[in-house]
């Protein structure tokens, strides 16, 4: 399946109905994702007939939307009219049925995508893996017995198997951006708030953002071009007019300020990992360093957080029902929910002055480059991983490099590196709150000289 700039194209152009575009994708979920998994549910009848009513569109002479014909599928903590909304759990899947999609979901049917599915995920989102107890494992489209990543594994393994060209997840910790890295495409986290979140499930409402999965740097431009907007129905989305950064991918970037994350950023990561952030550096002349300090703080405050919003949502279920979690969700939540008070206030004070120190940092820079994971992806259930030396935990520390970033909601693309005969990698491009439009245009860069791009396997 071809990108979906070029599949709106097409549609638009009459080379393709948009029924024939959608019988297509729904032909190959049905023919592979018995292997991957990637999928909940599949939308078959809505989206013939929204496929149907854009043809209609089309052949009356109207414009059928920028994404016409374009299938996509989300995460299933978003809303989807209709759908019990699952968030990964079984407990949930005891709740009522949807009665409007999410924003983000209502925007992209408005540009004329065609929503095919809901993706499967980490229960309640927690998690790196999407190794899901009750909904099954995602399977990492380049080595099956690889892990997808999580906690938005159907997400990226999804488009990296070329079963749809764009989808949605969320990113509370890096559930975009690891298994956007692990399996070979573009992951985005936009700046915390830039995104309407109302209609999807929550995390941590204090770090949890909504972004697209894609395998171009135009299909993530212009699935954010048509996310951005204010909306009352979700409290902390922007009210900033929105800054429309598809029209600038093409610009020159000798302006753009760029350096590499030294000290932790450079610690913990296997030498493959760093040497795909040398490759980005290289092709774009970046030889300066910076440091972001105290960083493993602000990994540690993030845990505290994360884990005691995540517990205080989940709270009732955790003592009426445990045994309905995932026992390895069950057990992080049950920690979260005896973290004290104090702890959870001293974390969010650092909050504020971690948040501090980097934005001294982009008084002197505007990107900054850094692995996305610290490793490629891991077999399925393996629960230990050595770096540095030591033997750690496979799961949390997946999100070694893009919790932090997270934690102050820095908005952060991770590309995807070409590599031959190898597994995938990521690199992050980070910038300064509501700057995307840098990242975009470092990555439109990268892409045109072929340093990033989708590994799809069998292109």
């Amino acid at each position: 399946m071809n990108d979906a700039v070029s599949i709106a194209a097409a549609v638009r152009e009459g080379k393709v109905s948009a029924v024939e575009v959608t019988k297509a994708a729904l032909a190959g979920i049905a023919a592979g994702d018995n292997q991957l998994n990637c999928f909940t549910a599949v939308t078959a009848e809505t989206a013939l007939t929204d496929a149907a009513r854009i043809d209609r569109e089309i052949a009356q002479g109207n414009h059928p939307g920028i994404l016409g014909g374009v299938p996509f599928a989300v995460k299933n903590l978003f809303d989807i009219a209709g759908l019990t909304t699952l968030a990964g759990s079984k407990i949930n899947a005891e709740n009522p049925a949807a009665s409007l999609d999410a924003t983000a979901v209502a925007k992209l049917k408005q540009a004329g995508a065609v929503l095919v599915g809901a993706l499967n995920m980490d229960e309640y989102a927690y998690g790196f893996v999407t190794e899901n107890s009750h909904y099954g494992t995602t399977h990492n489209p380049h080595d099956l017995q690889r892990v997808a990543g999580g906690s938005s594994g159907g997400s990226a393994a999804a488009v990296a198997a070329g079963l749809v060209p764009l989808t949605l997840g969320s990113d509370t910790n890096g559930s975009i951006r690891v298994p956007a890295a692990l399996c070979g495409v573009f992951g985005f986290k936009p700046t915390y708030g830039r995104l309407s979140r109302a209609g999807v499930a929550l995390f941590s409402s204090s770090f949890d953002h909504i972004g697209p999965l894609a395998r171009s740097v135009q299909d993530i431009a212009t699935v954010f071009d048509v996310l951005q907007g204010e909306d009352d129905r979700d409290p902390v989305c922007t009210k900033r007019p929105p800054e429309l950064v598809l029209p600038q991918l093409k610009q020159d970037i000798s302006d753009i300020r760029i350096a590499i994350a030294a000290d932790y950023f450079v610690k913990g990561a296997e030498p493959e990992a760093l040497a795909a952030v040398q490759k980005v550096a290289d092709a774009l002349n970046v030889t300066e360093y910076v440091t972001i300090p105290e960083t493993h703080r602000a990994r540690a405050a993030a845990f505290v957080i994360t884990a005691s919003e995540g517990a205080n949502l989940h709270l009732h279920q955790l003592q009426c029902r445990p045994e309905d979690f995932d026992p390895a969700t069950r057990d992080r939540f049950l920690a979260g929910a005896l973290i004290p008070s104090s702890w959870y206030l001293q974390a969010q004070r650092f909050r504020q002055w971690y948040r501090d120190r980097v934005r001294e940092v982009f008084q002197n820079v505007d990107v900054i480059l850094a692995p996305t994971t610290p490793i490629s992806a891991p077999l399925i259930g393996q629960q230990t991983m050595i770096l540095d030396g030591e033997e750690i935990l496979v799961r949390p520390h997946l999100g070694l490099f893009t919790q932090p970033l997270s934690f102050i909601g820095l908005p952060v693309l991770s590309v995807p590196i070409e590599r031959q005969n190898a597994l995938p990698l990521g690199v992050q491009l980070i910038a300064a709150p509501y700057n995307e439009a840098l990242i975009l245009r470092v990555a439109a860069a990268l892409e045109a000289k072929s340093i990033v791009s989708a590994n799809i396997p069998g292109d």
